[in-house]
């Protein structure tokens, strides 16, 4: 994930610092998402029991379903690059 140029082996440590952070975040949100659409929707039994096992803190994830949410964190990094963010602003 080079997504940021860095200037140092510290600025790297941030940025992938922020994306773990963000990972997580992705996660929790995600769960509180499919949580409520659980409790007001009619959700099909199979895509339900799939969600459930996916309803547990992110650092409990097996490796290929912390993918999707890296997908998701990296998305906000390329938006903060965009935006000029630059990670020793931390």
């Amino acid at each position: 994930m080079q997504l940021i140029k860095m200037k140092s082996s510290n600025q790297l440590k941030q940025v992938v610092s922020l994306r773990e952070k963000l990972v997580e975040l992705e996660h929790n949100q995600w769960i509180y998402w499919s949580k409520s659409i659980a409790n007001t929707n009619s959700i099909p039994e199979i895509r339900l029991n799939r969600w459930k096992k996916l309803w547990k803190p992110y650092n409990k994830l097996l490796e290929k379903d912390k993918e999707q949410d890296r997908t998701w964190a990296d998305k906000v990094l390329k938006i903060l690059k965009k935006g000029g963010y630059n990670s020793s602003h931390d």
